[in-house]
């Protein structure tokens, strides 16, 4: 069976107050096993990086 694992980091947890995403990683298993099948991409948020965020993910 096929799995991808799928994980995201932001600058907060409000769209409101214009937080978004900063950080994608996905991980392809097959059978549970990693495939060494992956994607890591940084996005530029075009803001700051809220402090409590930053606590986070570092």
């Amino acid at each position: 069976m096929r799995h991808l694992i799928l994980d995201t980091e932001t600058t907060g947890l409000d769209p409101r107050q214009d937080h978004r995403i900063i950080e994608i990683a996905v991980l392809k298993l097959v059978d549970r096993r990693p495939t060494g099948r992956h994607l890591h991409v940084k996005l530029n948020p075009e803001r700051e990086i809220d402090p409590g965020a930053s606590e986070v993910h570092g």
